[in-house]
């Protein structure tokens, strides 16, 4: 064993980093209605299909998000099964994602929406700059519920006005929590 330092092991971890952190922020920014955060995720020429409900740039895509988000139904996205191959400036990152919503709003009865996808991009560094230069999903499976909330059957929460919910952008705990 060697005391030298690997530095391309060392880069290819750094790498796989900023491409984990960028895939995490980007659900983040789904999730609090930020489509700032998600904008920040494609380079400017970037391509999304979205599995059949949009394809073109992704400029585009992030403008109706922006429309979008601030409205939309209680979500989480979860990024799971992370797999980034690096070939120099170039990567392409396999993740799954699992979203949660909570439909409450509109026709019909109240429900709650499991939905898996999965998503391959195209990631490209420019300018030092991880970021996806074309993403293509695909929906692999979904389940609605009927909305019942019970926090636990009252284990986690009896009350559950006192519990501290998620928001949406301005309205979070990410953004009005002073960290000093």
């Amino acid at each position: 064993m060697t005391d030298t330092l690997d530095t391309a092991a060392v880069q290819a971890l750094l790498d796989k980093q900023a491409i984990t952190e960028i895939l995490v922020r980007y659900c983040r920014g789904a999730d609090r209605g930020d489509a700032d955060l998600i904008a920040e995720a494609y380079h400017d020429d970037a391509i999304e299909d979205h599995g059949g409900t949009f394809k073109g740039p992704a400029a585009d895509y992030v403008t109706m998000l922006r429309k979008v988000l601030p409205h939309a139904p209680r979500m989480t996205h979860a990024t799971t099964n992370l797999l980034i191959e690096l070939d120099g400036d170039l990567a392409r990152a396999e993740s799954y994602i699992l979203t949660f919503s909570r439909r409450e709003e509109g026709e019909g009865e109240p429900f709650d929406s499991l939905t898996m996808a999965r998503v391959i991009d195209r990631f490209e560094k420019r300018g030092g700059r991880w970021a996806i230069a074309h993403r293509r999903l695909a929906w692999e499976w979904n389940h609605e519920m009927e909305l019942k909330e019970t926090w636990g059957r009252g284990a986690i929460a009896p009350d559950p006005g006192i519990l501290v919910r998620g928001a949406k952008k301005p309205d979070d705990l990410l953004y009005t929590w002073k960290w000093s």
